[in-house]
């Protein structure tokens, strides 16, 4: 039996000790994926908040059609963009929001800032267009396979494996000019 196949039996027979048992198996991980998305530390924390009270509200909605990582992983993202657009309908363009992350990653201790390569990788992907980052993000941080991510974002395998290939391609790109 996996650890999600016990999660989902807990959750069944004792809601609350399961959910306690799913959020000890998932709050480290996709804390870090949310934080990777929206660099700031308080908004991690807000955005995991939320999608942990979405997880409660409509863990009986869970269909199985997919891993409980991958949906869990889809609200975290959709959580996620939803709070990255909510700042573009105040923001100006994309490029102010980009600024503004960049300022909080600036400003965090989210990166080891005694490591010049590690603040320009980190720049580098948040210079990436926002479906590149997120394919980027789950890919090489959290080692989804690409049927997982097209789960998670509703893109198809082969146009997943393209905006890695591009994210792949733009970081470099930045690494080798700034």
């Amino acid at each position: 039996m996996t650890d999600e196949d016990k999660i989902r039996e807990a959750c069944a027979s004792n809601p609350e000790q399961g959910f306690k048992l799913l959020m000890h198996y998932f709050q480290q991980p996709v804390y870090g994926y949310i934080r990777r998305m929206v660099v700031a530390h308080e908004d991690a924390e807000d955005i995991l908040q939320e999608v942990f009270i979405r997880i409660f509200r409509h863990l009986e909605q869970f269909r199985k059609e997919s891993s409980l990582s991958t949906w869990i992983y889809r609200i975290a993202t959709n959580e996620s963009l939803r709070f990255l657009n909510s700042r573009k309908e105040k923001a100006v363009s994309a490029d102010e929001v980009q600024e503004e992350l960049m300022n909080k990653l600036m400003a965090s201790d989210y990166v080891d800032y005694d490591n010049a390569m590690a603040v320009k990788f980190q720049q580098a992907i948040l210079t990436l267009p926002e479906k590149q980052r997120i394919v980027f993000n789950l890919r090489y941080y959290d080692e989804l396979e690409y049927e997982a991510i097209s789960r998670i974002t509703g893109s198809k395998v082969e146009t997943l494996k393209v905006n890695f290939h591009y994210a792949k391609e733009k970081i470099k790109e930045y690494m080798m000019n700034n």
